[in-house]
């Protein structure tokens, strides 16, 4: 009997996704209006997809490959991110930024190979430098827990054997311009993105390098999965593909379709973009031009500065917010758009004029265990999903290590993604969700001197 796997909804992204939008026109794509058949067929045209597309060429260059996006390049989580690529250890989920020694010397390792991937292609490509710039980041502090906690993780980092460097509140204000924050850690390897710029450039020059044997459509979401004996069938709005393997590269909505089910952790979480600065403004600001900032309480404000062909801008995401559904509404990112002004006006009280041209929310995928659900989920189906909240790095791993299993490589990516447990079963409804959104309040009420 044939196996049909449905999705049972499609996400839906709210607000606009600012790096896009402040972009100039990027290419775009056909939608898929017939049948076709292809050796390979990738969902999901995010970091995940475009890195297992690109590593699909390389290696299988005579197999015809396709990649569909549900809805266009960089329009959604890709471009909603906050555009770091981070090296050292970082798991959102598990409410610290550290493991074992020797578990965070092979991630970042691994990392490296994703942010070395992200460079290469980057150069390969001729992508203006803002969409990949290695100018590193920096981890703040504004309080002694928060100068604690950095202590404690520079100790970390001396174990791993890697460099950093120790920032006064003076250093801090000559970068940002801001007095607020009373000190940093500045670490050299992360690399900043502007992560629309950077994917719509990626699949340009993956379309154009390999334009023989892969081709990508928008606005074609993945509706029904058959299985016919050696084949699948994928059933898309306006068309089909007949393909031999598939890869998932849809984060948390792999569980739309019945993989990993009461697995995965569905998060929001919200950002503002500035107008840009006039040149008055940015003389008054002071400090550097570029720069990031990931607080030493993970629950608190990321900040950036960026400069480039869209002009000087300050971003800050905050806020959280657990939603099973993979839905929230506009009222949740006006709401919280108010805390970001809040925060932006308690670093940047010399420019009282400067508003927020764009606000919007972005999805996660958290696991209780703080792993990936990665895998060959069903016959010649490849799960490539649950980034715990880095999804430039480990999407970019979770794409390339796909590829490679489903080509049956045994390279270190796939040794290690395979290496882990399942996610851990969520607890019932509605305790979960009590649970999750109980955990995220007193949270972010822990980190409230960094929001």
């Amino acid at each position: 009997m044939n196996k049909v796997i449905k999705a049972k909804r499609l996400p839906i992204d709210p607000g606009p996704a600012a790096w896009r939008e402040i972009l100039p026109k990027q290419k775009r794509y056909l939608d898929l209006e017939n049948t076709i058949s292809a050796d390979w067929l990738i969902i999901g045209g995010g970091f995940t997809g475009l890195s297992a597309a690109k590593r699909l060429c390389e290696l299988a260059n005579n197999d015809k490959i396709i990649l569909i996006e549900a809805s266009e390049i960089a329009a959604g989580p890709a471009g909603r991110n906050s555009g770091f690529m981070i090296d050292l250890p970082h798991e959102l989920g598990s409410g610290s930024y550290q493991d074992t020694i020797e578990r965070d010397k092979l991630h970042v390792k691994l990392n490296r190979y994703a942010l070395n991937f992200a460079k290469n292609s980057s150069k390969e490509y001729d992508m203006p430098k803002e969409a990949a710039d290695p100018v590193g980041r920096i981890n703040s502090y504004v309080n002694i827990s928060g100068e604690k906690h950095n202590h404690e993780y520079s100790k970390h980092l001396d174990q791993l054997g890697e460099t950093y460097e120790n920032l006064s509140a003076k250093d801090m204000k000559d970068i940002t311009g801001s007095d607020f924050y009373s000190g940093g850690l500045f670490m050299p390897g992360c690399l900043m993105l502007q992560p629309a710029l950077y994917i719509s450039k990626l699949a340009e020059g993956i379309s154009n390098q390999y334009q023989k044997n892969f081709k990508l459509y928008e606005h074609t979401p993945a509706l029904e999965l058959k299985n016919n004996i050696d084949e699948w069938i994928v059933k898309t709005p306006k068309g089909s593909i007949k393909t031999k393997k598939i890869i998932m590269a849809v984060n948390g909505h792999v569980e739309s379709f019945g993989f990993f089910e009461k697995r995965l952790m569905h998060v929001f979480t919200y950002a503002s973009m500035t107008r840009k600065l006039t040149e008055t403004e940015q003389k008054t600001l002071g400090g550097k031009s570029s720069w990031g900032i990931t607080p030493s309480d993970p629950m608190g404000s990321t900040l950036r500065r960026i400069t480039g062909i869209s002009g000087d801008r300050i971003l800050i995401r905050n806020r959280w917010t657990f939603n099973p559904t993979l839905e929230v509404s506009e009222n949740n990112v006006q709401k919280f758009g108010k805390d970001q002004d809040e925060s932006f006006k308690k670093r940047f009280p010399m420019i009282p004029d400067v508003t927020m041209e764009y606000r919007w929310g972005g999805r996660l995928c958290l696991s209780l265990n703080s792993v990936p659900a990665f895998g060959e989920v069903d016959k010649n189906v490849f799960s490539a999903c649950c980034q715990n909240g880095i999804g430039t790095a480990k999407g970019t791993l979770a794409g390339i290590g796909a590829a490679e299993l489903a080509l049956g490589l045994n390279s270190e990516i796939v040794k290690d993604m395979s290496s882990y447990d399942k996610p851990k079963k969520l607890p019932p409804s509605p305790i979960s969700t009590i649970g999750a959104r109980t955990v995220i309040k007193w949270r972010e009420f822990k980190a409230k001197a960094e929001l």
